[in-house]
């Protein structure tokens, strides 16, 4: 495992290679000297004009922006009134919007750190879901648009090889899109 970061071309490919490539990398977040980190678990793809579930799907507004924005930053959204979601802008020339939400990490580095912003000390539920990762990483607003390849704040490295069945299947908590198996996840 190295801790080399993902470069812009990473992101640069259609979103749904991206979502499964995604798949055991490490999650960054450096709050000051303190460092927290998670192996990506779980993922969703998200396009714009095909995908009637994402954000993107009737254009441009001022909330989903970073999805039209240049691959490899970060889209945070709010969501039901209380929680923020981590997403990695993702797409290739045929699509102008796309990103791919982060729902699962196995947490890595910092699960001190972790357990006190989650209060909470059930380590198996720690960031088993994209709220809970973005409340055990601190991740909100104030993270949207950060750049993930050259950020020193929140960004993704390489990981671990995935040398095991990716499991797909529908997304998670969507009306429409429910035909797309755009839902990544493996097991650690």
């Amino acid at each position: 495992m190295s801790n080399t970061r993902l470069p812009r071309e990473f992101y640069e490919r259609n979103t749904v290679d991206v979502a499964k490539d995604l798949l055991g990398k490490i999650l960054v977040r450096r709050i000051g000297k303190d460092l927290i980190s998670g192996v990506i678990t779980e993922t969703e793809a998200y396009r714009q004009s095909d995908d009637p579930a994402s954000h993107a799907y009737r254009d441009i507004t001022n909330r989903n922006k970073a999805m039209f924005g240049e691959v490899g930053h970060a889209y945070v959204y709010f969501t039901y009134g209380m929680h923020y979601c981590v997403n990695a802008v993702a797409r290739n020339k045929h699509h102008k919007a796309g990103a791919v939400l982060i729902r699962s990490l196995t947490p890595k580095d910092g699960i001190d750190i972790m357990i006190k912003n989650r209060k909470t000390n059930n380590a198996k539920s720690l960031t088993n879901g994209p709220a809970k990762l973005t409340i055990a990483l601190d991740i909100t607003k104030k993270q949207y648009g950060e750049d993930l390849v050259n950020s020193t704040r929140l960004y993704i490295t390489d990981g671990i090889e995935v040398d095991q069945k990716i499991i797909a299947g529908p997304r998670i908590g969507i009306k429409k899109g429910n035909d797309k198996q755009w839902n990544f996840r493996i097991k650690l």
